[in-house]
């Protein structure tokens, strides 16, 4: 369904080490930096046949967090949202809502989950269906 998922930063470089480190849990390689057409600065990963980004706002406004958005990794354990989780943290990263652990009652299954937010403050939920 989906191509991509692009997310905008304030400050790229600080941007490119938290996801360096974070993506490479899942498995993903270092960003490859890019400049668009035009010329704003960019990051993009790729892994498992999507697209992750990161780029400076086009329109020149500052970089904001969806209200409301979520952006969700799919892990292979819950060893892994635990890794994910602590990497994020330890790269400048806020751990957030309830610790790292089983959520049992949600549709679809139990789910191992972590929320943390970025360092431009974007939701991130790392995830891994136990059932």
């Amino acid at each position: 369904m989906f191509s991509h998922v692009m997310v905008g930063t304030n400050n790229l470089e600080r941007a490119k080490r938290f996801y360096d480190a974070v993506l490479a849990v899942l498995g993903a390689g270092e960003g490859a930096a890019s400049v668009s057409g035009s010329g704003h600065s960019r990051v993009f990963y790729r892994h498992d046949g999507g697209t992750f980004g990161v780029s400076e706002p086009i329109d020149g406004d500052p970089a904001t967090a969806a209200n409301g958005g979520t952006i969700g990794f799919k892990c292979s354990s819950a060893e892994q949202v635990q890794h994910f989780h602590d990497v994020a943290v330890a790269h400048g990263g806020t751990s957030i809502e309830d610790p790292p652990g089983l959520r049992e009652g949600k549709p679809g299954g139990a789910m191992y989950l972590a929320y943390v937010r970025d360092p431009d403050g974007n939701k991130l939920c790392a995830l891994y269906r136990a059932g």
